[in-house]
């Protein structure tokens, strides 16, 4: 039987990206896409999660499940408290988009930064990695660094200044730290645009490390 996926956005256009990536790395899975830009409209207009974020992030996860779905991929950071909540209530797994990226981040150095656009993103991701590492048995010690204005400006339709703004903060930021975490999966092409000379650490995305763990999920269920 063929399996199903179901990928849960707060971003319309990560559509397209985790089409892409699921043409490489799952090309025998039905891939579904649920995108609901009202969840993270709602985190940044509140500043934060609410119980009507985390009931309607259940019910797209609920509803996955009874569509059939073998695994749920959420690629939202703002909205990863809600997984550890909704988990409980389905009997498939329920994937977080950064908890790959932690893990290697954590085996890699021990000054860790994390470089967020939206503030939303800065709290939960960072609260990850320190969760992350107390389960490890590991001590770290980690800067979050929001880049002021990109989100802003990328918001507003201008993504050179947001480019800018996130190449200059990633630059100054490899300056004390051994390895670097992107909170957003929209920050991938950012770094992308850096020359290997510019990447003296590690700056890990979420978008590839969370298909090769969910590659590995579905292998594990055969």
């Amino acid at each position: 039987m063929t399996r199903k996926i179901v990928f849960v956005h707060t971003v319309a256009s990560l559509v397209g990206l985790f089409n892409d990536l699921s043409k490489e790395y799952l090309p025998e899975v039905e891939i579904y896409h649920v995108a609901d830009e009202m969840l993270l409209k709602l985190v940044l207009a509140q500043g934060g999660l609410s119980p009507f974020i985390y009931q309607r992030v259940a019910e797209h996860v609920v509803a996955a499940e009874r569509a059939g779905a073998n695994v749920v991929q959420c690629t939202c950071s703002s909205i990863s408290p809600c997984v550890d909540a909704t988990r409980p209530l389905v009997g498939i797994p329920v994937l977080k988009i950064d908890e790959p990226m932690v893990d290697q981040a954590i085996q890699l150095g021990r000054r860790i930064a994390v470089a967020a656009t939206a503030p939303t993103t800065l709290k939960p991701t960072t609260e990850l990695v320190y969760e992350r590492a107390k389960a490890q048995g590991v001590k770290v010690e980690v800067e979050a660094r929001l880049c002021e204005g990109a989100y802003k400006a990328l918001f507003s339709g201008d993504a050179q200044t947001h480019d800018e703004i996130v190449r200059r903060n990633l630059r100054e930021l490899m300056e004390s730290h051994e390895v670097i975490v992107l909170a957003q999966a929209s920050m991938a092409r950012v770094a992308d645009t850096l020359s290997a000379e510019e990447k003296r650490i590690p700056i890990l995305a979420s978008p590839r490390l969370a298909m090769e763990h969910l590659r590995k999920v579905l292998d594990s269920m055969d």
